[in-house]
Formats: structure tokens, C-alpha cells, sequence
């Protein structure tokens, strides 16, 4: 194998990894990635398709990324009833998930008094549901699917436009009582701080 080889398997390699992404931005990246990769292996051998065909990759793989990473992002939140159907389903659907993220978190059945289903491009993406306590939201959930988590949802929606969802319901502060040790540096990294074992996010 010679070094020229070398670059075509690195390549190769970006793309198949990528495949495997469960994030659309990680997939985007590391098929971006690949692509370039390939347009220098191309050129290197002097092969015409395969510099244009990877060249229009890499061109469809940052034209995504921009929509989804840009400022213009579809991204919405839409107050629901805890027990509509739709988000029974939707929830029931990611469980497992949410579990592993929120182990506080309740049975279906039991009613929260707020509810926020999040969206992405007119899609659900996750949810966000608490109680009320005056201005006060305890969260009891805060989820996004895997495949959105790397497009900002959450910044959206704590310190961008979508705050006022949240100020709207008549809410200047988000407690989360006993947050997760994985989840802490997320919620932090949007805003909340640390108070006697809680985390706090003044709106």
C-alpha cells in the first residue's frame, strides 16, 4: 500500500463512519469530511468523476449543514395537553431513552401541568414538561431526540427567540431538582447554575 492508497481508505473510512452517526450534524460533518478527502485522492489519480462526483458531496453535505446550524433554522415549540395522544405515543416511542437521561422521570400516566412539544423543520423533536410553582417551572423533562441534539435546540429555546415560549407561560426561572450527572454540563452550558444541589436558569 502506498501513501496515495492511503488517503483513498481514510477517506473511505470518513464516509462509512459517518453512516453510522445517529446525529444528522454529525453525520453531515463526517460525510463532508469524506468527501473532501476524496476530491484531493482524485486528484491525486488524476480521475475527473471522482473529484466532481465527491466535490458535489461535500457541496450537498455543507449546503445541509448551513440550514441546519444557520440562524434560520425551522425550529418551534408548541404547547400541548399532557395527555394528548400524540405525545403519549411520542414518549412511550422514546422511553428508553428518556430514562436514561431523566431516571426521575414519571410514569406516562401521571400528569404534568406544562407541556412543550419541541420541533424541528415542522417535525417533533423532543419535549419539555414540568409543574408549575407561580413563575417558577420545576422541569421534569427536558428531551431531544438523538438526531437533533447537535441543532441547538436547547439554545434556541433557553437564551434564543424560543425563550419566550417559556416567558409567555408566565415563567422567569427553570429549576431542575435532581439533575443527572450527564446531564448537568448540558444544562449548564446553557445557562442554569448550581444552587444547593439544584440547577436554577433565570429567564
Amino acid at each position: 500500500m502506498n501513501w496515495v492508497e492511503l488517503i483513498g481508505y481514510v477517506a473511505s473510512a470518513f464516509i462509512v463512519i459517518s453512516l453510522t452517526m445517529t446525529s444528522v450534524v454529525r453525520l453531515r460533518l463526517l460525510s463532508m469530511t469524506g468527501g473532501l478527502i476524496f476530491v484531493a485522492y482524485g486528484a491525486l489519480l488524476g480521475s475527473i468523476p471522482l473529484i466532481v462526483t465527491n466535490a458535489a458531496v461535500t457541496g450537498v453535505n455543507i449546503w445541509f449543514l448551513r440550514r441546519e446550524l444557520g440562524p434560520h433554522r425551522n425550529l418551534g415549540a408548541v404547547p400541548i395537553n399532557w395527555d394528548a395522544p400524540f405525545l403519549q405515543d411520542f414518549l412511550l416511542a422514546h422511553r428508553d431513552e428518556i430514562k436514561k437521561i431523566w431516571p426521575s422521570f414519571g410514569a406516562l400516566g401521571e400528569s404534568e401541568d406544562f407541556v412543550l412539544l419541541l420541533m424541528r423543520d415542522g417535525l417533533p423533536a423532543g419535549a419539555l414538561a414540568g409543574h408549575k410553582d407561580g413563575s417558577v417551572l420545576r422541569l421534569t423533562l427536558d428531551y431531544v431526540m438523538t438526531a437533533y441534539r447537535d441543532s441547538r435546540i436547547a439554545g434556541w429555546l433557553y437564551t434564543g427567540p424560543g425563550v419566550r415560549r417559556l416567558r409567555d407561560a408566565g415563567f422567569d426561572t427553570v429549576v431542575v431538582e435532581q439533575p443527572v450527572p450527564g446531564h448537568t454540563d448540558y444544562l449548564i452550558n446553557r445557562g442554569f447554575r448550581a444552587e444547593s444541589g439544584t440547577l436554577v436558569k433565570q429567564l
